[in-house]
């Protein structure tokens, strides 16, 4: 019978968000993959385990991979954690999961922190619609490339830099965007020094240039040129379209069908206004 891979999200900094769950399957495992086996050594120490750990990261050899694969195949249990919060994002694992599910593995995730999401939580920009970008390039073309990309972006656009590149980054982002860009910077998140800036672009180069960028960084961007725009007409517009449709001779149905692909709303819902407004 083949057994089971926990993809396990571990706390990104304060050791009280660690759920019972999480605790408990890291507990239990035969094996804890690590992407840094001292790191999370350190946090199954605190609490109070003893599961063996061993190293799975982007440089892990691919005879390695088959083999833990073989073994999960053949029912042992084993849990995939990064260095923290949720593993795969922006992390490695990827290929360990699809070819662990490929094997008929369990593949089971036990949710938890991760920065992206405290991020979006904490920033004040829309959270409906986002896309991650990972680690911005390292290179300042492919940065600025980067960067003009997610300017533009029509929703909320997250990312984390290295903070011995973040001041290179702004600069970027100046260039690109201009000083008066809007921008969030969420650094240390959940940790002693967390710190959450609100600011443009111009302002966060001059706070950074008399405060050394230090700990784990996580930016984010506002919607782009018309991602603000409303989804779509208001009520009123949509309630007076739908009472002038049938003064037009067309048919309920197709009134529905109308107003449903104009709106984006559910032709049902479109279907019971037509009726309501039929028998008013």
């Amino acid at each position: 019978m083949s057994g089971t891979l926990y993809v396990v999200a571990t706390p990104i900094g304060n050791l009280e968000d660690i759920t019972d769950r999480a605790r408990r399957v890291l507990g239990e495992v035969d094996l804890v993959l690590a992407e840094d086996t001292r790191r999370v050594s350190r946090l199954l120490s605190a609490l109070g385990l003893r599961t063996p750990v061993e190293s799975y990261h982007g440089d892990t050899a691919p005879e390695k991979r088959v083999r833990l694969v073989r073994r999960l195949a053949d029912g042992a249990t084993m849990a995939l954690a990064s260095d923290a919060g949720t593993p795969v994002i922006a992390d490695p694992g990827a290929s360990i999961v699809a070819e662990a599910a490929a094997a008929g593995v369990l593949i089971v995730p036990v949710p938890g922190p991760s920065a992206v999401t405290a991020a979006l939580s904490v920033c004040g920009l829309r959270g409906d619609r986002y896309e991650f970008a990972g680690y911005a390039p390292r290179r300042s073309a492919e940065r600025r490339e980067f960067l003009a990309q997610i300017i533009a972006s029509p929703v909320t656009s997250v990312f984390y830099e290295a903070p011995h590149r973040l001041r290179e980054c702004l600069a970027d982002l100046i260039a690109v965007g201009g000083e008066e860009q809007q921008v969030v910077i969420c650094r240390e998140l959940t940790k002693l020094h967390e710190e959450i800036l609100r600011v443009t672009a111009g302002e966060a180069a001059e706070h950074f240039a008399r405060n050394e960028p230090l700990g784990e960084l996580t930016l984010l961007l506002p919607p782009g040129p018309g991602g603000e725009a409303p989804a779509g007409p208001s009520d009123a517009q949509v309630r007076a379209a739908a009472a002038r449709l049938p003064e037009l001779g067309v048919r309920t149905r197709d009134a529905a069908d109308l107003l449903s692909e104009l709106t984006g709303r559910a032709r049902n819902d479109m279907y019971a206004l037509l009726l309501e407004l039929r028998e008013a």
